[in-house]
């Protein structure tokens, strides 16, 4: 039996089809469901790799999570990873089929859709519902003919849709009035409810604006979620640091009464940036990304995060001063680390002689540490476990981390990156997607001051992180801080927050009359077995 479905729209970008997804993913598998997210098409650079090494999209792994299930490319068939301003990386199935321009990728529009298709069906045939993510809003009447990811797979899974809308923003009940108007009139009946999100307030104020807007448009306003900070689920993209920054441009937010302050470049293709959420949890830490020179202050520590377009990001920080602060703080023993795009930047030099990435072929990095890049065709995506490399034990005077534990985390990158002149390497790979390996990982500068890795997700280790805080503490006369004193962050715990605050602001029994008797449901569950 194919699954039953229902789909999430939004009347613009970020509006939080993302986290509305997720909570019914949680509340449903409360409920005692088999469900499973699906987004067709997701355009973002966060990214994350699965346990069969396939690259997908960041939010629906935290939706896989939310309904007990390990991540699978099925979940997200498209992967569309920009590398400039009419380009982009695109993947299939977790794995990259080349480069295209817009026009280039809505000329394969229906292989894409095909691919799309099937993806569907595989977990339509093992799952008893189907919670599905629009993208962008389904009124984009430029690119309306081209849609593999709205209305077109809401025709397909034959599935209702609650439109969502940012409050916050303004003007929300005219989005959501427009959004409807531009429909035809067979979408607009699949459209069951709208729901407001990110409001505050006094609801008093809002109810006669919720009472004319269901009269207007004939359908149910389902509920009003609260706008809120204290839920943590990783964000799909980097807009949120944008919003997340806010703070920053407070005149009177000051960086320095955080006892440790750390700067992550804002670069303009950053790629993976939840790769510092936990960093942001810890007390007496400060997270600031930064994107111009005069705002990076005198930092303790300074992070190149990832990137879609190494090469062009690298410009960017030379041409606007960003490259000469890291080179100077780097000097004054400013602690400098490089993940992934931001390591292949911290080295001599980088060569795209394939064209991999960049039209530009050879370019000079910032020179702190002994090594260079060369691009290849080949993309590597792997989850990973490693250990810090043993020749770095021997060296007292690099002996920073002392942690022994093994470390997880995943690489996505196109380069290799080579050694110089003796450069010891950071990490050993043992294990690359359940295969033994016996791998080097990264590079640190002979002051043990510049470190370099293309593991993604280091920082998630406690260990890691532990000693990674102490070094940093160190260096200002601190304290050390005892595990204990680490942040925890429960996934469980915060998707059943999620669940808990749906719940409590949004009418299920209206959703759950679109997606039926979910007694049916629960029996189904106890017959199907899963293939993956």
């Amino acid at each position: 039996m194919k699954a039953k479905a229902i789909m999430v729209q939004g009347t613009g970008s970020d509006v939080g089809k993302s986290i509305l997804v997720c909570a019914l993913c949680r509340i449903l598998r409360q409920e005692g469901l088999n469900v499973a997210p699906f987004k067709a098409q997701n355009m973002s650079n966060n990214s994350y790799v699965t346990v069969g090494g396939g690259e997908m999209g960041r939010a629906q792994v935290a939706q896989a999570e939310a309904a007990g299930l390990f991540p699978l490319v099925e979940m997200n068939p498209i992967l569309l990873k920009p590398t400039g301003n009419n380009g982009s990386q695109i993947i299939t199935m977790g794995k990259p089929i080349g480069h295209m321009t817009a026009n280039e990728y809505y000329g394969n529009k229906e292989k894409m859709l095909d691919i799309a298709k099937e993806a569907y069906s595989a977990l339509s045939e093992q799952h008893d519902i189907i919670i599905i993510e629009g993208a962008g809003s389904p009124a984009e009447v430029n690119i309306k003919d081209n849609d593999i990811v709205n209305m077109k797979i809401a025709e397909i899974a034959d599935a209702p849709v609650i439109l969502v809308t940012d409050i916050e923003r303004g003007g929300s009940f005219a989005w959501i009035v427009g959004t409807l108007e531009l429909l035809n009139s067979d979408e607009r009946k699949r459209v069951c409810g709208i729901i407001i999100n990110k409001f505050r307030g006094d609801m008093g104020i809002l109810e006669p604006g919720i009472e004319m807007l269901e009269e207007r448009i004939g359908k149910p306003v389902l509920g009003v979620l609260p706008y809120f900070t204290d839920i943590n689920i990783d964000n799909e993209d980097s807009v949120c640091l944008d919003t997340g920054n806010k703070k920053l441009d407070n005149k009177n937010y000051k960086p320095y009464e955080s006892q440790i302050d750390i700067v992550v470049i804002k670069l303009p293709r950053i790629s993976n940036f939840t790769d510092f959420d936990i960093l942001k949890r810890e007390n007496n830490i400060s997270v600031r990304f930064v994107d111009n020179a005069r705002s990076i202050g005198k930092p303790d520590l300074i992070i190149i995060p990832g990137s879609k377009n190494t090469i062009g990001d690298l410009t960017f920080i030379k041409e606007n001063g960003i490259a000469d602060s890291i080179k100077d703080l780097a000097k004054s023993g400013t602690m400098i680390i490089g993940i992934c795009g931001g390591y292949q930047m911290l080295g001599k030099e980088i060569r795209d002689s394939e064209n991999a990435e960049s039209k530009i072929t050879q370019i000079r990095g910032l020179g702190l540490i002994d090594a260079k890049t060369t691009f290849m065709l080949q993309k590597n995506t792997y989850q990973i476990k490693a250990r810090l490399h043993s020749d770095l034990a021997s060296r007292s005077d690099l002996n920073n981390f002392n942690t022994r534990s093994e470390l997880t985390g995943y690489e996505i990158h196109m380069g290799e990156t080579e050694l110089l002149n003796g450069t010891l390497p950071f990490l050993k790979i043992i294990e690359r997607s359940d295969k033994e390996v016996c791998a080097d990982d990264g590079a640190i500068s002979n002051d043990g001051n510049v470190i370099g890795t293309y593991v993604h997700g280091i920082f998630d280790n406690d260990g890691f992180r532990l000693e990674l805080i102490n070094c940093l503490r160190r260096k200002k006369c601190l304290t050390p801080i005892r595990p204990e004193d680490l942040s925890k962050v429960d996934k469980e715990r915060q998707y059943d927050k999620l669940a808990d605050l749906f719940r409590k602001n949004i009418k299920m029994d209206l959703i759950f009359e679109q997606i039926g008797d979910l007694k049916d449901f629960s029996t189904q569950s106890t017959q199907r077995k899963i293939k993956y």
